[in-house]
């Protein structure tokens, strides 16, 4: 099923008939501020199986979605400096890379300690995990031959959608994927990978 959910003005019926099939062990498409991505609910070990499945990733190459700062500082260990540098570049296409708390699923771990924080510049997923009532497993549509199947909801969609509980349609996305910064270490925070978010 496609749900058309605007990122400016979530409609709440529709925000929590998605948010329903996460709490469900579902595995939906939705839009970031950076690439399309998969997601599930941080509770359902079934549904980041599934997603393991269909992405090929391990637990670790995923990272969780989260509202707001207070609810990282509830999954991660976040010190006075890596605090200050989240709440200048979040909401914003960034996954930082942090030491994980002990509400971080062993499962979703797999034996590493640390764990990649979200917080899109993007209404849809805010309202999703604001609705679900905890974090959101991540993990991005990737397709290195044919851009428009990372970007286009319709065609996202007539690819994935046997594969997945829904995709929500929040118009085009972008193709180019997040900054990942490591925090593990306060003293020595580097860049991982160079994406679509410039750190301030």
């Amino acid at each position: 099923m496609i749900i058309k959910i605007y990122p400016q003005n979530p409609n709440e019926k529709s925000v929590a008939q998605a948010a329903d099939i996460l709490a469900r062990d579902g595995v939906i498409i939705y839009p970031t501020d950076s690439v399309y991505a998969f997601g599930c609910s941080l509770k359902s070990t079934k549904a980041i199986e599934r997603i393991r499945a269909i992405t090929g990733k391990t637990g670790p190459d995923f990272s969780i979605i989260c509202p707001d700062l207070s609810v990282v500082a509830a999954y991660a260990k976040v010190d006075n400096t890596v605090f200050k540098l989240l709440k200048r570049n979040l909401p914003g296409p960034f996954t930082f890379i942090l030491n994980a708390s002990g509400k971080i699923p062993d499962k979703f771990l797999e034996k590493k300690k640390t764990v990649g924080i979200r917080i899109p510049d993007n209404g849809i997923p805010i309202a999703l995990v604001e609705a679900l009532g905890n974090p959101m497993v991540t993990a991005s549509v990737k397709d290195s031959r044919e851009e428009e199947y990372t970007t286009d909801p319709s065609l996202i969609y007539e690819r994935y959608g046997t594969l997945v509980d829904a995709v929500i349609d929040g118009g085009y996305g972008n193709h180019v994927p997040t900054t990942v910064v490591d925090c593990t270490d306060p003293d020595d925070i580097s860049i991982l990978r160079e994406g679509i978010g410039n750190l301030v």
